[in-house]
């Protein structure tokens, strides 16, 4: 087997090709650069803005935490309306007897 090559398959390897396919893939890897810097920067940008959300969310859970009252608080408050509303009952049950006593006269 002989592998001669015609000259000018050799020359348009050379001059067309090489060149074509050099410049292609200078091209893809400044392309590929430029979009991992892109990429970087908006990776960044958005770091910044969850760490961001972050503090804000801490912030919030402390100031609802803050502003929450304490179980013993609630307790308290309850057994307080529970009286509250038991001296009510029994003034309304007196007055309901004392209407039904007027009534039987």
């Amino acid at each position: 087997m002989d592998l001669t090559f015609d000259s000018g398959l050799v020359w348009w390897i050379t001059a067309v090709e090489l060149p074509l396919l050099g410049g292609l893939l200078a091209w893809l890897m400044r392309r590929d650069a430029g979009l991992a810097r892109r990429c970087e920067s908006r990776y960044e940008e958005l770091s910044e803005s969850v760490s961001e959300q972050g503090s804000r969310l801490a912030h919030f859970r402390l100031e609802v935490a803050s502003g929450y009252a304490t179980q013993v608080s609630l307790r308290e408050s309850e057994s307080r309306l529970s009286r509250h509303l038991f001296r009510i009952e029994g003034k309304l049950d007196d007055l309901l007897m004392s209407r039904l006593e007027a009534r039987e006269k």
